[in-house]
């Protein structure tokens, strides 16, 4: 066997490993302690505070000065920029609140399950972030004609498949330029948290958070395709190891419920008393707005209430009044967009693991 392939079959491999359906691997547990979940009581809140927000490190949390540090835009470009983060504090602002979620968040809830952080349900926050518009600094550095997409580079780095480079991804010009896509340097009101990219990261709305890259460094627009590792291997619907599939981009319609009643320390399942019971939770899409939330009780399905979105890119809050009766229940929950995509009652299963919208399921006991 080549070299060449050799490596090829290890940078497979270590997008996802090989799918198991086994018991949490050694490695996986080593992910899951360093990265964490947003507690699914944390739905109660319109914004989630920051030290239970969803958080994925790829690699290590660079150390940065805010002083020393700068951001550099260059590459196909009439003006090339370096700007401090005061530069960027000193431009117009916007703040608007918005869901994030983790492109595998559902992923160990699939069988057989693809090796990598293993999610459960709650790779999923919502914050208020703070910053400065991307558009208008690409309109100063003046992009060239022949421009097809900009190269967010990260301060972090590692290795996967076999191959060392910091964290990157890339936009196509016209999503770059969309207004909503911002510079943003505090979240919650306060200064970006180290672990969320302190001092500055790129964050676009509606899409899942890999493209959000944290501890930006540089932007570099090229006239053609960037096939950086995080772009061209990871991040893609597929079916079996061998690539291209689809790109991951925008988040797939979700529901998620806040668990009723009390847990079981060991197993969460629910315990709740019989009588009215409060059921709510929260749903987003970055397909279009969310436009209806069912609630399922044992397999019947019944309309919830739906509160206004916190905004454009944020979710929306839902809730049910559930009498409930004594014995063993199922609850589950699914929501619909307004571009008619709705959840599924199964897995959507891929081998990265990536777009599991699975409506959610709650055991719960009626005492």
């Amino acid at each position: 066997m080549s070299k060449n392939h050799t490596k090829q079959k290890a940078a497979q491999a270590a997008t996802s490993g090989q799918p198991t359906e086994g018991p949490l691997t050694h490695e996986e547990l080593q992910l899951s302690g360093r990265n964490h979940s947003m507690p699914l009581e944390a739905l109660h809140e319109d914004i989630t505070p920051a030290g239970l927000h969803y958080l994925l490190i790829h690699f290590d949390i660079p150390l940065v000065s805010a002083e020393s540090w700068r951001l550099r835009l260059g590459g196909a470009v009439h003006r090339s920029l370096e700007l401090s983060l005061d530069d960027i504090k000193a431009r117009p602002a916007v703040t608007m609140p918005v869901t994030l979620e983790c492109a595998g968040n559902g992923r160990s809830l699939l069988q057989p399950r693809p090796l990598s952080q293993p999610w459960v349900l709650g790779a999923v926050g919502t914050a208020e972030w703070t910053g400065a518009p991307l558009a208008p600094l690409l309109e100063e550095a003046g992009l060239a004609r022949d421009a097809v997409e900009l190269v967010f580079t990260g301060a972090d780095s590692g290795i996967q498949g076999g191959v060392e480079e910091p964290y990157a991804r890339s936009l196509s010009i016209e999503e770059a330029m969309h207004p909503e896509v911002m510079l943003a340097y505090a979240m919650n009101g306060q200064p970006l948290p180290p672990q969320h990219g302190f001092p500055l990261r790129l964050l676009v709305p509606g899409w899942y958070g890999m493209a959000s890259v944290k501890w930006l460094a540089s932007i570099e627009a090229v006239r053609s395709r960037f096939t950086g590792w995080q772009q061209s291997v990871a991040y893609h619907y597929l079916q079996g190891p061998d690539g291209p599939g689809l790109p991951v981009s925008h988040i797939r319609v979700r529901s998620l419920m806040v668990p009723p009643g009390i847990p079981d320390f060991f197993t969460r399942r629910r315990v709740v008393d019989a009588g009215p019971v409060m059921l709510e939770g929260r749903a987003w899409s970055g397909h279009g707005e969310v436009e209806r939330v069912e609630v399922g009780i044992d397999g019947e399905w019944m309309p919830a209430h739906l509160e206004p979105a916190l905004g454009d890119f944020a979710w929306r809050r839902w809730s049910m009044v559930w009498v409930a009766s004594p014995g063993e229940h199922v609850l589950r929950c699914r929501a619909m967009d307004t571009s008619g995509a709705l959840q599924s009652n199964e897995q959507v299963w891929n081998y990265q693991g990536l777009g599991n919208n699975m409506a959610q399921r709650v055991e719960v006991t009626v005492r």
